[in-house]
């Protein structure tokens, strides 16, 4: 793998902080994953699992790396993971794991709502996000021990509590989001460190990407996640994957 383009003492210390947290969990809560959506905080993640994997550290070979290919993803998107096979290599396997939803269950979907029947209500837009998103993560997550994700409390008006590890009853497992205090300039100064492959539509004004229909570039002064569901109140705009229940964001308590 490349070597680090200069780093920081800040940034220094976040990666450090970063590396024995994916060594506790992967020593004390394996198997665990990471639930990528192939964001540039997924990928900062991605980067860090595999490069404790390559160098042999500790226990990381149970910290799996899977995406949730939902079917209406851009093509840019689809092409990180190719960007990963060959930036990293396959010597440890496949790097990402690729879930997709159950074709039955989408086919249905489009014959009762129409195949963009999510714009009518938030109701039928989450039922979407439900068939291609929560189902599948919750076959991702069978087995495991706890899950990993890259939210990050700067991200929206629904994560500004969120913790960096907790419990996630909805899965019964612990949930990790190590990236929860780290701004998005921290984010892209690891990516630009280490030269970390990403997406090409945050080169076109993207900074939260998700699936194509749902997701517009945002403007100077907008929120990062403004493009989202853009139709939506800002209060809405979660695709289920986080959410508990009763509809609120599942909240993490901060590590001590």
């Amino acid at each position: 793998m490349e070597t680090a383009d200069f780093i920081d003492a800040s940034l220094d210390g976040r990666m450090r902080a970063l590396e024995a947290l994916l060594g506790r969990i992967a020593a004390e809560h394996g198997p665990s994953a990471l639930a990528s959506s192939l964001s540039i905080e997924d990928m900062v993640l991605t980067d860090a699992i595999l490069r404790r994997r390559e160098r042999g550290l500790g226990k990381e070979g149970n910290i799996e790396i899977f995406t949730l290919d939902t079917g209406r993803l851009h093509g840019d998107t689809l092409a990180v993971i190719e960007a990963v096979r060959r930036h990293y290599g396959e010597r440890h396997g496949e790097p990402i794991v690729v879930y997709k939803p159950q074709p039955q269950a989408v086919a249905q979907y489009v014959s009762f709502h129409g195949r963009d029947g999510f714009f009518e209500s938030v109701e039928l837009r989450r039922r979407c996000c439900d068939i291609r998103k929560v189902e599948p993560l919750r076959r991702a997550l069978a087995g495991k021990g706890s899950w990993i994700t890259g939210l990050r409390r700067e991200q929206s008006v629904t994560r500004t509590e969120l913790g960096i590890e907790g419990f996630d009853a909805q899965h019964g497992i612990p949930k990790f989001n190590p990236l929860a205090d780290w701004s998005e300039n921290e984010v892209w100064a690891y990516v630009r460190a280490w030269r970390v492959p990403y997406n090409a539509l945050y080169e076109q004004g993207y900074r939260s990407i998700g699936c194509a229909p749902c997701t517009l570039p945002v403007v100077a002064g907008e929120d990062l996640r403004a493009g989202r569901w853009w139709w939506e109140q800002a209060e809405s705009r979660e695709c289920g994957l986080h959410l508990a229940p009763d509809g609120s964001l599942r909240r993490t308590k901060a590590a001590a």
